[in-house]
């Protein structure tokens, strides 16, 4: 753990929504917290897509705007609050037209396009239940969803359903209507015209009674092997949209927001649609992939205030060599947030340096729906460090073991001490089931806590750190390796982009640790520069979990998410170990 610490710079006379970190922690309670929410009129309940839309189009902020899309043809469409409102109306009310019943599931397969954006507010509003499905997925992935989660209705474009879905339609009983979003002459019955349906709709919608327990949102997790897990939340989760957007992303009322994720994985949908919506601010949408120019000129032409990316991303960034200060204007940016996988103490250091300001980490999961962990803006960064808990959110490091064939949990005070990160069950976005596998879903937990499947420490101060999944650990020679904290340590040599560090099986060590690198422009890789890397790192960790192997890689394997796939790269050395 680093004794290095980032101390942040507020910006003129603006107060942070969290000044005193300790204070606001002690006295925070989710009931009280309630009350920041509308609720629905009459008593009737807690929707989503109210707090997120309706409330702001009844309010002063009718004629604000909500939602700003760049096409990749640089076309742009502006959604006021009061437009979003009537064009999630005519989406709820096509749902009534096509039967679509309370708790049936509405799919998107598309990119960053306003249908989209349409779609999921339309959904939720009605009382069914969005589940996006990320568009770069093959045809099996797609199935896989659509027929786990029992789909009703794919909302999707031409183009992507002739290359991903032409040979699944019959193998999709309980899908009925497949709404394109783009006209295209299909004679199918099943398929129709989203825009046409939409021009038919009636303009007006009233939200029927909701439960903050409905089901709102299901998203399926990611994995390198094995069935995709569905993770279902309410419309309770709300309340963790709106207090992480304020504590953690800091937002002000005349902010604009843009998040990078892809909607079809859940930081897309959490706070690339609903965080900032809650917030009534201007939440920017940009359809085209990474552009680093692209992103840099959106950045400044854009004047976005706090921009929410991930690792994979910020590490694509470090590999060009830009001028970002003598090239673009990035005065109006004032908060820079990452989340997807641990960000590198380098990054930290390289946004400071590059960008004149820190990247503040985050941890949060699918199955806690929202941030538990974060670095906030009026709090000093230690790089390296998740941050400190949410207020509302009890975490702790906890060490699990067996007593009368039960699995029970200590929970571990002692300051840098690994164990396993767990919550304390309560916070209004836990997720409430995996969907038809609830005896998994029980297997989480212990008594009243969620064990995340990550393994962390936790400082003198507060803040916790991460260690690797439980799963990812290093068993070698009687050591227990965390690959982060190697793989941070690579980061740090001028020559490395990025690394990933997994263990690979010896006969005397039992693992040793093997280290995969991707070089920055300029560098080749050669044994003096692999020498030089092992002497770097062993100088930073020591002798007993520097890696002893090295493999000089273009590029690592990573999943859809961007995640480094350590699990595909420790299949493969067993795969040479075989031959």
């Amino acid at each position: 753990m680093s004794e290095e610490i980032i101390k942040i710079k507020k910006p003129g006379s603006l107060r942070s929504n969290l000044e005193v970190y300790e204070e606001t922690y002690s006295e925070f309670s989710w009931k009280k917290a309630a009350v920041e929410l509308s609720g629905l009129p009459d008593n009737n309940g807690l929707n989503i897509t109210y707090e997120a839309v309706d409330r702001h189009a009844e309010s002063s902020r009718r004629n604000h705007t909500a939602l700003r899309w760049i096409g990749a043809d640089n076309q742009v469409k502006e959604y006021t609050y009061q437009e979003l409102k009537e064009a999630t109306d005519r989406f709820a009310n096509v749902l009534a037209e096509l039967g679509i019943q309370k708790g049936d599931v509405v799919c998107t397969l598309t990119g960053r396009i306003p249908e989209l954006y349409i779609t999921a507010l339309g959904t939720m509003k009605y009382g069914a239940v969005y589940c996006p499905l990320f568009s770069i997925y093959g045809p099996e992935p797609i199935h896989q969803r659509l027929s786990k989660g029992k789909a009703k209705i794919l909302v999707t474009t031409p183009e992507l359903y002739q290359t991903k879905m032409a040979g699944l339609k019959n193998r999709l009983d309980h899908l009925q209507h497949i709404l394109f979003t783009t006209d295209n002459g299909d004679d199918d019955p099943k398929i129709r015209s989203l825009s046409g349906l939409m021009e038919q709709a009636d303009p007006t919608f009233t939200i029927p009674p909701t439960d903050p327990e409905d089901q709102a949102l299901l998203h399926f997790t990611s994995g390198t092997t094995g069935m995709p897990k569905g993770v279902v939340h309410v419309h309770g989760a709300a309340l963790t949209h709106y207090i992480t957007g304020k504590y953690v992303l800091d937002f002000q009322p005349d902010d604009i927001f843009w998040c990078t994720a892809d909607p079809g994985w859940v930081t897309g949908t959490s706070y690339g649609i609903l965080a900032p919506l809650m917030h009534g601010i201007k939440n920017l949408v940009v359809e085209p992939e990474f552009d680093a120019a692209l992103w840099y000129k959106t950045l400044e032409r854009e004047k976005v205030n706090v921009w929410y990316t991930a690792p994979t991303a910020i590490r694509r960034l470090m590999r060009i060599n830009i001028d970002v200060h003598q090239k673009y204007d990035l005065s109006a940016l004032r908060l820079i947030h990452s989340v997807g996988e641990p960000l590198n103490p380098e990054a930290v250091r390289w946004g400071q340096k590059v960008l004149g300001l820190p990247i503040h980490d985050n941890w949060w999961q699918t199955e806690t729906g929202g941030i538990m962990i974060a670095n906030y803006a009026s709090m000093p960064i230690k790089p390296g460090s998740m941050g400190k808990p949410l207020p509302g959110i009890e975490a702790a490091v906890v060490e699990v073991y067996e007593d009368e064939d039960q699995q029970k949990l200590n929970i571990i005070n002692e300051p840098g001490k690994t164990g396993h990160l767990a919550l304390k069950t309560g916070w209004p976005s836990m997720f409430r089931t995996y969907l038809d596998e609830e005896s998994r879903y029980k297997k989480s937990f212990i008594g009243d806590w969620y064990l995340t499947g990550d393994l962390a420490s936790k400082d003198e101060d507060g803040y916790f750190w991460f260690v690797g999944r439980a799963d990812d650990i290093i068993k070698t020679a009687g050591h227990m390796v965390g690959p982060f904290e190697v793989e941070s340590a690579l980061m740090e040599h001028s020559a490395v982009a990025e690394a990933a560090v997994i263990g690979k099986p010896h006969p005397m060590m039992g693992e040793l640790v093997k280290a995969f690198v991707v070089l920055k422009e300029g560098f080749e890789p050669d044994e003096e520069l692999e020498m030089d890397l092992k002497g770097f790192v062993r100088k930073k960790l020591g002798p007993a979990i520097s890696p002893k192997e090295f493999e000089f890689s273009d590029d690592l394997p990573k999943t859809r998410s961007g995640k480094i796939m350590r699990r595909l790269l420790r299949d493969q050395e067993m795969e040479k170990l075989k031959a």
